[in-house]
């Protein structure tokens, strides 16, 4: 599959996964039923006081519309008291919403002195989304806050409304966020499984993206407002694990991106990793002094170190990773491509709302990441998938050349031993034949007319006995006596001269068509003896009205060498027992012309190909080193 089908099934998933998960984004609703109320004030609080002082305030209030302009914390304040005044409502109005409120204590008074809710977090996270019961007599609400860090008050409208529709709407927040981080560590922990399971896979690259997934998982649910709206009492162990995945996911992160990537130019990724190992090391040592030790998450050094540092090493890793990966994407590699896909809109997203939350805003709610970190993840997985079918691709090829690799080992060693016995027989036999057939000639000279017949037939055997040893001595030894550059056409020529009357006389014809000055190195005679043998077997192959084409031409520094019949043609079992000693399909053949053929043109530095098919013909390709002029 290309890189586009990916990136276009990529995008696709992502637009059915927000139809799914939201489907208010894909068709308009109706608004619920309810009162927004944008409008309230706020008393600074310089000093601690009680309900009762606040309660019977007349002055130091300050007014305060959402709409418009949201009041910051004044420097060295660190508490506040907001009152807002409620409408007349009917008996369905019976909740209060807060949708988003700043503190890390938080409390809520009714206008007849009773505390409606209280929450003190010893944690660091400053987000309450508070859900109350309303008293229709209840006219005005109060609410004390203490902050630890410098943002503090109500952001969204207040919200009065009917139970049901308030608490939906508050039962859904988060909950994104919720299904994403379920999702991703369901899928790192089947990929750790596998990773134990399975066998010939890239473990490092591996093992790396199952931390990135499962870091990227934990920081999904534990930076959800629905893990603090409803399980508040885990909000300390929530943020804990929230820092950890932090220090474990960007180490993790560019060891990913370095395996399938590379370290970059002055090995810069490799020297960013070793750096982030060291800010991890550092960040843990701080974690474990400030949660385990003294126990102050919140302690303004470890703020300052997770949130100014940590954003500012983000956004470094970011744009580092992002400017390689578009780099590599230039050069077409389709995993750069892929990674820059995913990671691009991951970091976009990430570093613009860190950035808009450090420069601009501390009061902006970060939300667009969460769209990007499904998309990056995503891309990992295809990265990887691509790697591992890569990879498998390889072991089958590998596989392959093997076994083709150990076929020809074992047809040499045969061949070896085979040439050695040759030698060993043609020596020890050709001179006893050559003794018998000048004793036989001698008796011919004084025999009659009828033993003479007897004598010319014992002398034809003899003579066919010495062919085939010669056939024996040329494969056991193919050396080529003298080297010389050959005129393949000149050759050719030669060739098709004499086997033309044999052609003719088996009802054929033979036509050839060799290009000039076609050069090849190679001994004449045994070049010829090696194309006799081959024409000779389709001249024999006939059926009617036969024809051997032969042609010859230059082609990317080889010259080819191209035979073709219309005989009665080869299976597949009978093409892989060509060459094959003994092995013939004439009645009378011994399988040892083919065979010299095979040594003849493998000593020439030549190859050569069968394809035939039964009945319609056979096709020889045969190719030589060829020699400039």
């Amino acid at each position: 599959m290309s890189v586009r089908r990916y990136i276009t099934v990529f995008f696709l998933f992502l637009v059915l996964f927000g139809w799914l998960v939201d489907p208010a984004i894909a068709r308009a609703e109706p608004e619920p039923q309810s009162i927004k109320l944008h409008e309230w004030e706020v008393m600074w609080e310089t000093s601690p006081r009680t309900w009762e002082d606040i309660a019977s305030a007349r002055e130091g209030w300050e007014k305060v519309d959402s709409r418009i302009l949201v009041p910051k914390l004044p420097e060295g304040v660190k508490s506040a008291w907001i009152r807002i005044q409620l409408p007349e409502l009917d008996l369905n109005y019976t909740t209060l919403y807060f949708k988003k409120l700043y503190a890390n204590s938080v409390e809520v008074w009714g206008d007849d002195g009773r505390r409606l809710f209280h929450d003190a977090r010893e944690y660091f996270y400053d987000v309450y989304h508070i859900l109350l019961p309303l008293d229709p007599n209840c006219k005005t609400v109060y609410i004390h806050m203490t902050a630890s860090i410098d943002r503090i008050g109500i952001q969204l409208p207040v919200v009065i409304g009917e139970y049901q529709l308030v608490q939906a709407e508050y039962a859904k927040e988060g909950i994104l966020e919720i299904v994403l981080g379920s999702a991703m560590i369901l899928i790192a922990l089947i990929m750790l499984l596998c990773a134990i399971f399975l066998r010939g896979i890239e473990l490092p690259s591996w093992l790396s993206l199952t931390l990135v997934i499962l870091s990227l998982g934990v920081i999904s649910i534990t930076y959800s407002k629905f893990t603090y709206m409803f399980f508040d009492n885990f909000g300390h162990i929530s943020v804990m694990l929230f820092d950890l995945a932090m220090m474990l996911l960007f180490p993790c992160l560019t060891y990913f991106f370095m395996r399938f990537l590379g370290n970059g130019p002055y090995k810069i990724i490799w020297k960013f990793f070793i750096f982030q190992v060291v800010f991890s090391g550092v960040w843990l040592l701080l974690f474990l002094y400030f949660f385990i030790i003294i126990e102050e998450p919140a302690h303004p050094l470890y703020a300052f170190f997770s949130f100014e540092v940590f954003s500012v090493y983000m956004i470094i890793q970011f744009t580092l990773l992002i400017m390689f990966s578009i780099s590599r994407a230039i050069r077409k590699n389709k995993d750069a491509i892929l990674f820059a896909v995913g990671f691009s809109l991951f970091s976009i997203m990430t570093v613009a709302e860190v950035i808009w939350y450090i420069f601009v805003s501390r009061d902006y709610e970060l939300y667009l990441w969460k769209w990007g970190l499904l998309s990056f993840v995503i891309c990992l997985i295809l990265i990887l998938g691509r790697k591992i079918a890569e990879n498998h691709r390889r072991v089958i090829s590998y596989a392959k050349e093997l076994e083709l690799f150990n076929g020809k080992l074992q047809q040499s060693e045969k061949m070896e031993i085979l040439s050695e016995l040759a030698a060993s027989v043609a020596h020890e036999v050709r001179n006893p034949l050559q003794v018998t057939r000048g004793f036989l000639q001698l008796l011919g000279g004084k025999s009659g007319t009828k033993e003479q017949k007897y004598l010319n037939l014992a002398l034809t055997e003899l003579d066919r006995a010495s062919e085939i040893i010669t056939d024996f001595l040329t494969f056991a030894k193919p050396e080529l006596d003298e080297i010389q550059v050959l005129d393949v056409a000149d050759e050719l020529r030669h060739i098709e001269g004499i086997l033309m009357p044999m052609a003719t006389m088996h009802g054929g014809a033979i036509e050839l068509d060799a290009d000039p000055d076609l050069r090849i190195q190679g001994n004449s005679s045994k070049f010829k003896q090696a194309f006799i043998n081959m024409i000779k077997n389709s001249i024999e192959a006939f059926t009617e009205k036969g024809l051997i084409r032969i042609e010859a031409y230059e082609r990317g520094g080889q010259v080819i060498i191209r035979i073709e019949d219309n005989g009665i043609g080869m299976d597949e079992e009978e093409l892989k027992r060509l060459g094959e000693p003994y092995f013939s399909n004439k009645t009378k053949g011994t399988g040892l012309g083919l065979m010299v053929t095979f040594r003849i043109i493998e000593v020439m530095q030549g190859k050569l190909h069968f394809a035939s098919e039964k009945g319609v013909g056979t096709v020889i390709t045969v190719s030589f080193p060829a020699i400039p002029i």
